[in-house]
């Protein structure tokens, strides 16, 4: 059977690079996951990517 409400992601380092922040934004992933230093740059990698569309 189909989940539809299954959430996929990435968690990990490559979470944190704004490549795999767009990347993920980009194939339709639900989330990224990373250590606490790397969040501001991904949430600044994921609003870029949102607005870039």
């Amino acid at each position: 059977s189909v989940r539809p409400g299954l959430k996929c992601g990435i968690c990990g380092e490559h979470g944190g690079e704004p490549s795999s922040v767009k990347f993920c934004h980009k194939v339709g992933l639900n989330y990224v996951s990373c250590s606490p230093f790397r969040v501001p740059i991904a949430r600044l990698a994921a609003a870029q990517a949102a607005i870039e569309g």
